[in-house]
């Protein structure tokens, strides 16, 4: 059974910084792109950051770049997104999924991880 667990969300001010974790299971870790999305109140998930299958080619999207890092461990199933210089519109619920392929924001699970909040406020 494929699943996600995200962690590591929280309060934080403008300006600060967080790392959230996602631990998948259930499906073949390291052979699959990974992909960090946010659902912000009353909008649609979008897409926020991809990592190829190595971990050697990153992909952030506009409203991020520079600010989030996405990374992995393949050893230990794990995605992380580090994020840095927060702000307001950074709040939302985030969630991890595998890709259907690098660069697709089309998730290749219908399953969901329960996601970690992470409120931007000062």
């Amino acid at each position: 059974q494929v699943q996600f667990v995200e962690s590591g969300g929280g309060l934080v001010q403008p300006g600060g910084s967080l790392m959230l974790s996602c631990a998948a299971s259930g499906f073949t870790f390291s052979t699959y792109a990974m992909n960090w999305y946010r659902q912000a109140l009353g909008k649609e998930r979008d897409l926020v950051a991809s990592i190829d299958t190595n971990g050697a080619v990153t992909h952030n999207g506009d409203s991020v770049k520079e600010r989030f890092s996405i990374s992995r461990d393949n050893s230990n199933k794990m995605v992380f997104l580090q994020m840095n210089n927060l702000k307001p519109d950074d709040t939302a619920v985030y969630y991890c999924n595998a890709a259907q392929n690098f660069g697709s924001s089309r998730a290749a699970f219908t399953s969901w991880g329960q996601g970690t909040q992470v409120t931007v406020s000062s």
